[in-house]
């Protein structure tokens, strides 16, 4: 398994890391992605580790609490060995202050967090989205706290928008505190949006990209296939997709490519889409999920190999997007050094 630096940190992660959305089934949301019970989850990661596979991502929102559970149960006795990345921000409760990333909020989730996985320490500490109504030098410091206390190690981001990304970290280097230095983000082939800003941003400064949903909720899957209805199986048909739609003929043309490329490299339909991924720019690691031992050593297929050139633009190529403005100006004068994909 080959390990990538984790932006500008010592901190050295898995291109792979596996996602327990799956675990616990605690709503009709989540039961769409999977529920995976302590059992099953030990035996999915003993499967990881065998791989080389020692991070997996979590978040206090999954199935409202019972993923991290279920994480730290399956993970008893085996600490040393892994590392853990929860997320905090999303509602945890109905009252006013369940929700947010308020130096109150932010301290009860990590605590409560902390006490589900049943470990002392969280390895890589997201937030899982940007809070607008607390001010970024309160978040902040908190986060930072919270790693000199030795309860987190190192803090990221996800779902932030460009500007909220490099508020935080001018925030950060003003006063010396933890910055973040990962951001979890919706990036796939279907949708490359993530080229437009926030990669570039995340190459000037250093951060590195954590891509989640890199299937696009199963649209890559190979499943998803012209004249031909969803599967009944499938996260979307159950209820249980995110991110926007892809107009179908856009989809099936991508689709087309990666059957050819499959049938070339001798690979699967999804380890040809989560290749292409591990060769962007600022990638660090793909999250991937799995309701089943088949379906995680599929994904684990996708790692220790490459794409060629020759393959990897003909990807390019059909998954290619104009972009929104000012991306489409900025494309047409190369000569100012614009690095938007």
């Amino acid at each position: 398994m080959e390990y990538r630096q984790l932006g500008a940190s010592g901190l050295r992660i898995p291109v792979l890391s596996y996602g327990t959305a799956t675990f616990g089934g605690g709503n009709e949301f989540f039961k769409a992605w999977g529920d995976t019970q302590v059992e099953e989850a030990r035996h999915l990661i003993d499967i990881c580790l065998e791989a080389g596979v020692n991070l997996f991502d979590t978040a206090n929102g999954y199935s409202d609490g019972k993923a991290e559970e279920i994480l730290g149960r399956a993970l008893a006795g085996r600490r040393p060995e892994v590392l853990i990345s929860t997320k905090a921000t999303f509602p945890t409760g109905p009252g006013a202050n369940d929700y947010g990333s308020s130096r109150l909020h932010l301290i009860r989730a990590c605590e409560d967090s902390l006490r589900r996985l049943g470990t002392d320490y969280i390895d890589i500490y997201h937030m899982h989205g940007f809070d607008a109504h607390t001010p970024v030098e309160e978040t902040l410091r908190t986060l930072d706290q919270l790693v000199q206390s030795g309860k987190v190690r190192y803090i990221a981001c996800s779902n932030f928008s460009g500007w909220h990304l490099m508020k935080s970290l001018s925030v950060s280097e003003r006063y010396g505190w933890a910055r973040y230095v990962g951001h979890q983000a919706y990036y796939s082939l279907a949708h490359r949006e993530f080229e437009w800003e926030l990669m570039p941003l995340a190459q000037d400064q250093g951060v590195g990209t954590i891509v989640w949903s890199p299937l696009s909720a199963g649209l890559l899957s190979g499943k998803i296939r012209r004249g031909r209805p969803i599967p009944e199986s499938s996260r979307l048909a159950q209820g249980g997709g995110q991110g926007p739609q892809v107009p179908d003929e856009r989809l099936f043309a991508i689709v087309d490519v990666l059957d050819e490329v499959a049938a070339e490299t001798g690979k699967t339909v999804p380890q040809v889409a989560l290749n292409w991924l591990l060769q962007r720019p600022t990638v660090v690691n793909l999250v991937i999920g799995a309701r089943n031992e088949e379906q995680l050593r599929q994904n684990l297929g996708a790692a220790g190999w490459n794409l060629s050139a020759e393959q990897v633009a003909r990807l390019d190529g059909v998954s290619a997007t104009t972009p929104i403005y000012p991306y489409w100006h900025q494309q047409r004068f190369p000569m100012l050094g614009h690095t938007g994909m």
